[in-house]
């Protein structure tokens, strides 16, 4: 449901439009919108964001965890019309046993190397990814180095 606050926030308005369930917070602070969206409905946000709305930029996806916190992760995409100069955050969260969210590379080809880094580095893993492995380390690494549970002292074997 859309906050009262961006009632007067036309793109967030056409989100809801599109989907009346897709939102479930968000914010406009120091002139950035920042749009809450179900996890479950994040590919279909993403696809009209670019066809309807003229988002054709993924500018970035990255990921913050907020262990010990439930939800404990947040995906984080950060779109850029270039046609409008408009930007908006899109954040999804998403539970800490076996994160798993939709992938949004059937909307921008691009996204495939932000999900894999953000595979690689928190372990999230993005359904119907056409090639989700890691990015930055090797494959038999053990454990994804951004988690605040990763161990930061002892051997590396």
């Amino acid at each position: 449901m859309l906050p009262e606050t961006l009632r007067e926030q036309s793109l967030a308005l056409a989100v809801e439009a599109f989907d009346g369930d897709a939102i479930v917070g968000g914010k406009f602070d120091r002139d950035e919108l920042t749009l809450e969206i179900a996890a479950a409905k994040i590919a279909s946000v993403c696809g009209f964001l670019k066809y309807d709305r003229k988002f054709a930029r993924l500018s970035s996806a990255t990921a913050v965890d907020r262990y010990p916190a439930e939800p404990r992760f947040e995906v984080v995409y950060h779109l850029h019309s270039v046609e409008t100069g408009e930007r908006v955050r899109l954040k999804c969260r998403i539970a800490g046993a076996e994160p798993s969210i939709d992938s949004v590379t059937s909307v921008w080809r691009g996204a495939e190397w932000y999900e894999r880094e953000v595979f690689d580095l928190f372990g999230i893993q993005f359904r119907n990814h056409p090639y989700l492995r890691r990015i930055m380390l090797p494959e038999d690494w053990e454990g994804h180095p951004l988690r605040k549970d990763y161990p930061i002292t002892g051997a590396r074997i």
